[in-house]
């Protein structure tokens, strides 16, 4: 007997009992259903998790200052002026494997435009953040040398402060009052969305680090940086580089053994890498709880069969009498199996896939439906129909032929 033709008897077989058919294939639907949509869910979080990774940019290090203490309370990191910009001339001279740093002061303020206003970070760089952040300009041009040598009273808007100020319009050429100092808008940046943190890096308005320090942000130490923004020259260079600024500034700070360093290094792209590893152990966990009912779902289909096997014994018999040899039996009930669970597969990732588009669009929640997902779902469950159909059929062929024919 050809494949074709135990294919068309089986699904005769299928159609005779259309509802115990379905129901077994439930199991099956659900099963698949639920994998589809918790892997869609996983995926789109390490998505979202990618982008903000792409967002900070790759292979970049940030070095904060040194805390405080007052009155036996210690601020944390940051709360004390310990970088300078001669520590930033140190570090590009003196460690091979930098590509470039940038270094940052952090303020807060009004900005005002005609009668709009917006309350928004300000930040004070050089030119290499925007470099080292992999941040472009949609409009105008970004913060050159030459604004920076000359303290040139102008600005980089983000988008957020753009809307919010200048709505739809072109904000290039327009001056704005940054803590009731007038700036011109040389250039809007690229949208970059949230952080990994859930900050909105579009919420900033940048500016020339000179221009900051002596117009918006007050310090004693007009050398002082808030912040400096590395970039290793690529991946594998990373931890050699932190450990090169780590030498390099506590021989600068007369950091001895034994003494706490007055500054932080942080390695951002193990952190965010860590944040990755995590959604994806997570989607793949989702995935495996998911394919319990998978399992469940492929019991079922085996006591079903199994009870088919009983109640088409006398079939099996006449069969086997008429010239039906065991493997033709074997291989009919094991097709039957393997359509019962790949229909269901089907219809499972059907719904599996509208069911992460539901809660993509009511929940707001990003979902991503790979063909990888799809395709082992799919071989999964025909794999379940293996696995679990193999049994009931092995005893369907195994019957005796006049055992058969006798039972009633």
């Amino acid at each position: 007997m050809d494949f074709l033709q135990t294919l068309k008897i089986a699904l005769r077989a299928l159609r005779t009992n259309k509802m115990r058919s379905f129901l077994t294939m439930l199991g099956i639907i659900i099963g698949i259903a639920a994998v589809i949509a918790m892997m869609a869910v996983g995926s789109g979080a390490s998505y979202v998790i990618s982008q903000q990774i792409a967002s900070i940019g790759s292979n970049i290090i940030l070095i904060l200052p040194g805390s405080t203490t007052s009155g036996g309370l210690r601020s944390g990191f940051g709360g004390a002026q310990t970088l300078t910009g001669d520590d930033v001339k140190a570090i590009m001279n003196e460690c091979p494997s930098i590509e470039s740093a940038a270094p940052t002061v952090r303020s807060s303020g009004l900005v005002v435009y005609g009668n709009m206003n917006w309350s928004t970070i300000i930040m004070g760089t050089t030119p290499e953040l925007f470099d080292i952040r992999e941040w472009g300009v949609v409009s105008g041009r970004s913060i050159s040398q030459q604004d920076q040598d000359g303290a040139a009273k102008v600005c980089l808007l983000g988008q957020t402060v753009s809307e919010n100020l200048f709505g739809s319009g072109d904000p290039v050429g327009k001056i704005i009052r940054i803590k009731k100092v007038p700036f011109t808008v040389i250039g809007l940046l690229d949208r970059k969305g949230q952080s990994p943190q859930g900050q909105d890096q579009d919420d900033a308005i940048f500016v020339p680090l000179r221009t900051a320090q002596r117009n918006l942000v007050k310090s004693q130490l007009p050398n002082t940086v808030g912040a400096v923004m590395v970039k290793a020259r690529n991946q594998a260079l990373l931890s050699r580089a932190e450990e090169e600024i780590q030498a390099l500034l506590n021989q600068r700070h007369r950091i001895t053994n034994g003494k706490e360093p007055d500054y932080s290094t942080r390695n951002l792209s193990e952190i965010l890498a860590v944040a990755e590893q995590s959604s994806k152990a997570m989607s793949l966990l989702l995935g495996a709880v998911a394919s319990i009912s998978l399992v469940v779902g492929g019991i079922g289909i085996m006591n079903i069969m199994l009870v088919s096997v009983t109640e088409r014994t006398r079939e099996i018999g006449i069969r086997m009498a008429i010239g039906a040899r065991r493997n033709d039996i074997l291989l009919q009930f094991m097709t039957e199996a393997v359509l019962l669970t790949m229909i269901g597969g089907v219809i499972g990732i059907t719904l599996g896939a509208g069911g992460a588009t539901v809660v993509s669009r009511i929940l707001s929640w990003p979902t991503l439906i790979s063909i990888q997902s799809v395709t082992i779902a799919f071989f999964f469950s025909a794999a379940v129909g293996i696995f679990f159909g193999f049994y009931p059929a092995r005893k369907a062929a195994g019957l005796n032929p006049i055992d058969a024919l006798r039972y009633e």
